[in-house]
């Protein structure tokens, strides 16, 4: 008997079960494992022996799981620690394997996740064990080292690009209209942010500023920029990550951050509130509004990037396709060939080059007042969010 487990952790994505389907989906194809297992919870349902066969579904189920977001697994937030802190750990987790006849493990998950495929592949190897790991790239956040971009980017950028357009609109009713900020997840990078540049209404942009983790906030010159752009139009369209930070590499969030996760990274939130103290003190304007996106970003299937899902499914088949090739210890990953017309190439990297690593965006795509996108960038972002919808106001054509 020749079986594999396929196991999901971290924050969940839009397309996140697309790849667990396109991994099984691609078996159910060649027939390489007799059995995938779905284990339950991540690597800590693993451990438990929470298993559930996948390989019963139906193609029915196995297409509404494909178009399911969130995790259908259920996920975890458990850092493995190295071998020599945790023996017991290690040593059960193979014991199980071996009960269950199971000859490949994948991993759907981020940074973290892949240092979990790294150390175990790596444990595997030095002890002769015969098992596999192969990891799937997950994350919304897209600070995926070598991969172009991570599955479930795409969507969460999507849903961003069509919240900034509709908020917009909404923010520009009034004949006093203020200043509207809305804040986007991005701890260390601020690719999802810079999403919120692609929405364009009559062919303007709406974000009239951008802030990102990767260009250290000026309070002076973002007050003299919300001024100018207040004076000129009575209306200011601001996006801000959630990481943007101080020069000193200190949040601007910071005294929002009460908590970290399990890998100890701090839960922020709060940027756009505090920029909006900073715009309400500043004495520019009193009439300030902040829009936090939240966990919608990461789990609004209905707003999800069709080149989203099905790049998430294709992954989950290559890495099927790893396996069978005798691949271990690497994660399946796509590269861009072109952004018009928009492809992509399936390939392969060493779980050691993702794992622990963060993509920044580059500074080139910033403009050089650090405070939006650049134009040649956003035909990065365009194929991943697809065509957004095309609105018409009538009050502002009466002015």
């Amino acid at each position: 008997m020749r079986n594999c487990v396929v196991a999901q952790s971290g924050g969940p994505t839009s397309v996140i079960n697309a790849s667990v389907m396109g991994l099984l989906s691609k078996n159910n194809e060649v027939g390489y494992f007799d059995h995938v297992y779905g284990g339950l919870h991540g690597i800590e349902g693993i451990l438990k022996e929470d298993f559930i066969n996948l390989s019963e579904l139906s193609q029915e189920d196995i297409d509404k799981v494909k178009h399911t977001p969130s995790a259908a697994l259920g996920s975890c937030r458990y850092k493995l620690k190295n071998y020599e802190d945790s023996k017991e750990e290690y040593e059960k987790l193979f014991e199980i394997f071996k009960k269950h006849e199971i000859k490949a493990f994948f991993y759907a998950g981020g940074n973290d996740s892949q240092d979990t495929v790294r150390k175990l592949s790596a444990y595997a190897r030095e002890r002769g064990h015969e098992v596999q790991f192969i990891g799937i790239p997950k994350t919304v956040d897209n600070d995926l080292q070598v991969i172009d971009h991570a599955p479930g980017f795409g969507s969460a950028a999507r849903y961003i690009a069509v919240s900034v357009l509709e908020s917009y609109l909404d923010s520009l009713v009034y004949s006093n209209n203020g200043v509207f900020i809305t804040e986007t997840m991005g701890r260390d990078a601020g690719w999802l942010a810079a999403s919120g540049a692609v929405a364009t209404h009559e062919g303007k942009r709406c974000a009239d500023i951008v802030l990102l983790p990767e260009v250290p906030f000026d309070e002076e010159k973002f007050l003299k920029k919300v001024e100018e752009i207040y004076k000129e139009k009575n209306h200011v369209y601001i996006v801000a990550s959630e990481g943007v930070r101080l020069k000193d590499g200190s949040f601007l969030a910071a005294t929002k951050a009460h908590a970290h996760d399990s890998f100890g990274h701090a839960q922020l939130g709060g940027a756009g509130n505090a920029l909006k103290n900073i715009i309400k003190d500043s004495g520019i304007t009193s009439r300030v509004k902040v829009l936090e996106l939240s966990t919608l970003q990461r789990s609004a299937f209905h707003l999800a990037s069709s080149v989203d899902v099905e790049e998430a499914f294709t992954l989950g088949e290559r890495a099927l396709v790893l396996a069978k090739e005798g691949e271990t210890g690497v994660v399946s990953i796509l590269k861009r060939v072109s952004d018009v017309p928009y492809e992509v190439e399936y390939t392969k990297t060493d779980a050691s080059n993702i794992a622990n690593h963060v993509k920044y965006m580059p500074l080139t795509m910033v403009t050089e007042d650090g405070m939006n996108i650049t134009e040649e960038a956003l035909s990065y972002f365009r194929p991943l969010v697809g065509d957004l919808p095309e609105y018409k106001v009538l009050h502002r054509q009466h002015k």
